[in-house]
């Protein structure tokens, strides 16, 4: 699975982006797709993900309530959608595809268990 990340920029905070990941290859729906991004000079820390049916998601609670993230298997793309940005949020967002279970928080978070990444897209909030 090849993934690529797109709509990343720059917004004021208290704006909103969509991100993208399209993914290659005919079995995108039996794939767990997560976001992770990584700050300046930090590590980095997971932020949403998603089951392969898209019925499941979990969230870091830092973007709890402002972040939505989906995913359309007939597109082989996953999205998320970042309301009420803050400058903090800045950072490089990097999606991921794993193919592991149980799908539940503890899991999901663990970047490990994800197989390919995307090569990341910058988000900038100015304040």
């Amino acid at each position: 699975v090849q993934l690529q990340a797109s709509g990343g920029g720059l917004v004021q905070a208290g704006g909103s982006l969509r991100l993208s990941c399209a993914a290659s290859g005919r079995t995108f729906s039996t794939y767990n797709m997560g976001w992770f991004r990584q700050a300046p000079g930090k590590e980095r820390e997971f932020v949403a993900a998603i089951n392969g049916n898209g019925r499941s998601t979990y969230y870091a609670d830092s973007v709890k309530g402002r972040f939505t993230i989906s995913r359309d298997n007939t597109k082989n793309t996953e999205y998320l959608q970042m309301n009420r940005l803050k400058p903090e949020d800045t950072a490089v967002y990097y999606c991921a595809a794993g193919q592991f279970t149980p799908f539940k928080i503890t899991v999901v978070m663990v970047q490990i268990f994800y197989s390919f990444w995307g090569q990341g897209t910058l988000v900038t909030v100015s304040s």
